[in-house]
């Protein structure tokens, strides 16, 4: 079973578990959703669509309201795995601020443990579901005297300082986030603030963007009156002088105030019920043609890197008559093992979307690839509707999952499928969800192969579904040939995933793009290193750091698509108030850590444990940890504890428990040559398994067998009626053994 099948089945015992839960005259516990008709439940009504907060509840005897206890019939046994009841919460905010093409999400809310008797105590998960492309942030939790935070250390730091794996966070699932409160009391209140970063969505010139905010009607506070207050503050900074202008909203957003390239909005009431739909708005700036600037910024005084933060942006603009290249498309697909199922179905779907997405003049070839090839033509074909069809139907009849994975020939081959190309933007789309041996030489070879290629060199994109392809692989490849990444870790999201980014990579306005502000600068590095084309579908944005001193005003230049030169003026803005270091830190990670696998370099690999641990963003190199702050009580304990630090080294004064796979590793290769099934949907093992064995250090291959670990482990998951015959053989032998003990002793002396 599913790792979302399995959460929304303990929720659904848990909302059956709350109608224990007597609530008085004015209301009783709202009735859990209606599962899906047909021959298959469905998950999803279980599934939190807004941040929640579940009791974990193991024995079911101890659930009653704290405020009114009631007479309960008992209950024996436990819930295994443990029940969620979802707690009933008392208020929240959101605070949503866009900075050019990412947003930061911020909810505060108060939840109450209104189902667990005061004398009892139970751990209670919070699960965050974070929107598109999300990324955790930060948890601060408030509870009984007591105060959580989410940390990010380093890995080695984690490996040396603990002596056992403690895991209560990670993901539950691709952008699920969650995090276990350790032993809240029945009737306490646990206030918590969890922050988040999501993708803003660009098409047809105008940013869209949805936080989860839809909240079920059962977790309302019991009462026929109640004050249950919403608040929503949304803060739009794109940092250029152009005027936004808001387009749609779900909630009654009032208008607070309006400069050049802000708007600030806030919603504040009282409701009888709380948001039933997430909270998504669009935005446009007011531009026709597309336009650019610079934004530069100084570091602060504990930035760790002390250069010149800087921006440079490009918007295509709302002009829907801007011409596009033509494109010659070569599609390279994994048709693997691996793939078999669902993933190969969704391939195929959205590939034959995309290639009725072919313009007139475009051209196109498939390359299907396992451990040989399998090639829809010889050359470049016309994308005439005949054409399409007839490569739609090969694909039917081709795409069959079986196979190991071999990358590099593929590509070389499509390489010289566009060696000839005139007039248009030559296109290599790669799909993979496996790994190889021989990732850096592809990428060594792929960046000969373009800087020998003619004007406009072939641009590779490259999209990766699920956790065993090396996605920093596939991120270098991309910025190498100046190409879109992307990525599915679930299987819903393959086929709306890989045609967006198929029109992003496809709808090229602006082509070779070049800026001189180096030959002003004494040092700069920038992210990505190849700077890729404007598309009319997303805003061309590179960041960097640099020493040196730029000039007021600078020319973007590039080709347009009757092979034309094109100059962009921009102007350079010194900036205080737009945050640079926050909005592009998640990028500067990501892109470090690609060109620190790429390169091998420790250098590298330090630099980008130090941004991950100064902006609390996990990386590949760092942990994110869940910690208890020190109370003035816990301070004054420590002084009496220094006396005696020998014989207590190595213990923990707080809790400290792992936050685990939230960083996505750089591919399994052992699972590629094996044909596991693609990871879609689940999380990978985790990650903390090097750790564990590290820290714990008493068992070794053989001697781990036999550890208590696996010992527990194994006799949980022995069946029932074994369990009870080999009771029933061990007091059998214990009497046995009393009774021959009582012979001897009896009758021993003759």
């Amino acid at each position: 079973m599913a790792v979302d099948e399995v959460f929304a089945t303990a929720v659904e015992d848990g909302l059956k578990l709350a109608k224990r839960v007597y609530a008085g005259k004015e209301r009783q516990f709202a009735a859990p959703p209606r599962p899906a008709t047909g021959m298959e439940r469905s998950s999803e009504p279980f599934l939190p669509t807004a941040p929640m907060v579940y009791a974990v509840i193991s024995d079911p005897a101890i659930v009653d309201n704290p405020d009114i206890p009631s007479y309960q019939p008992h209950v024996y046994g436990a819930c295994d795995p443990p029940a969620l009841i979802p707690l009933q919460m008392g208020d929240v905010g959101l605070e949503v601020e866009c900075l050019l093409d990412a947003a930061f999400v911020a909810v505060s809310g108060r939840w109450r443990v209104h189902c667990v008797m005061r004398n009892k105590s139970c751990d209670c998960r919070l699960v965050v579901p974070m929107g598109e492309q999300g990324s955790i942030l930060g948890v601060e939790v408030e509870v009984g005297g007591r105060s959580y935070y989410t940390q990010v250390i380093e890995l080695e730091d984690y490996i040396m300082e603990n002596t056992a794996k403690i895991e209560g966070g990670g993901l539950l699932k691709p952008q699920m986030f969650f995090l276990t409160i350790p032993q809240v009391n029945g009737g306490s209140e646990i206030s918590i603030k969890v922050r988040w970063s999501q993708k803003l969505i660009y098409k047809d010139g105008q940013f869209f963007i949805a936080v989860p905010f839809n909240f079920p009607e059962y977790i309302t506070p019991f009462g026929k009156v109640f004050s249950k207050r919403e608040k929503i503050h949304l803060n739009v900074n794109i940092g250029t002088e152009k005027e936004v202008m808001l387009q749609t909203t779900s909630h009654p957003l009032k208008e607070k105030s309006r400069q050049a390239g802000k708007l600030t909005f806030l919603y504040e009431a009282d409701v009888e019920s709380w948001s039933n739909k997430d909270f998504d708005f669009s935005f446009s700036i007011c531009s026709d043609d597309f336009f650019g600037g610079i934004l530069l910024k100084s570091p602060t005084t504990h930035d760790v890197d002390q250069r010149e933060m800087f921006s440079l942006y490009l918007f295509p603009g709302s002009n829907q008559k801007t011409k596009a290249f033509k494109n010659e498309v070569v599609f390279v697909i994994d048709i693997s093992g691996s793939m078999k199922g669902k993933p190969i179905e969704n391939v195929k779907s959205a590939l034959s979307t995309s290639l009725l997405e072919l313009r007139p003049g475009d051209y196109f070839d498939i390359i299907a690839f396992n451990a040989e090839l399998h090639s829809f033509s010889s050359c470049l074909e016309p994308a005439t509707a005949d054409t399409i069809e007839n490569a739609i139907q090969w694909m039917n009849n081709n795409f069959v999952a079986e196979g190991g994975t071999d990358i590099m020939h593929p590509l070389n081959e499509a390489v010289g499928l566009l060696s000839s190309t005139k007039n248009s933007i030559p296109q290599i789309f790669l799909i993979t969800d496996g790994a190889v041996e021989n990732e850096r030489n592809i990428c060594h070879t792929l960046k000969t192969h373009l800087e020998n290629s003619g004007s406009i060199s072939p641009r590779i994109s490259t999209f990766g579904v699920g956790s065993y392809c090396n996605h920093y692989f596939l991120k270098m490849l991309a910025s190498i040939g100046r190409g879109q990444y992307d990525a599915a870790y679930d299987s819903d999201l393959i086929e709306m995933c890989i045609q967006r980014w198929f029109h992003r990579a496809s709808s090229t306005i602006v082509a070779n793009v070049t800026v001189d502000f180096f030959s002003y600068l004494d040092e700069f590095e920038v992210y990505p290193i190849h700077i890729p084309d404007l598309s009319g579908q997303c805003p061309l944005i590179i960041s960097g750091r640099c020493y040196g001193k730029f000039p007021e005003t600078l020319q973007a230049k590039g080709i347009l698509a009757d092979m034309s030169d094109t100059f962009i003026d921009m102007k350079v803005q010194n900036t205080k108030d737009f945050p640079l270091e926050k909005a592009f830190v998640n990028q500067h990670i990501d892109l470090l850590t690609a060109q620190a696998w790429f390169s091998e370099s420790k250098q590298l690999k330090e630099k980008v444990t130090k941004l991950s641990i100064q902006s609390s963003i996990p990386s590949e190199y760092t942990c994110m940890v869940f910690l208890q702050k020190e109370t003035e009580k816990d301070e004054s304990l420590k002084k009496v504890k220094k006396r005696d630090s020998r014989k207590h080294a190595g213990s923990k004064d707080n809790l400290l428990i792992l936050v685990r796979d939230m960083a996505i590793g750089f591919g399994d290769i052992t699972a590629t040559i094996e044909n596991h099934p693609t990871v879609l949907g689940e999380p990978k093992e985790p990650a903390t398994s090097l750790v564990y064995n590290k820290a714990i250090g008493c068992c070794n291959r053989i001697a781990y067998c036999c550890c208590c670990p696996c010992f527990i482990k194994t006799c949980s998951r022995l069946n029932d009626q074994l369990v009870i015959v080999m009771t029933q053989l061990c007091t059998a032998l214990s009497c046995l053994a009393c009774s021959e003990c009582c012979t001897e002793l009896c009758f021993g002396s003759d």
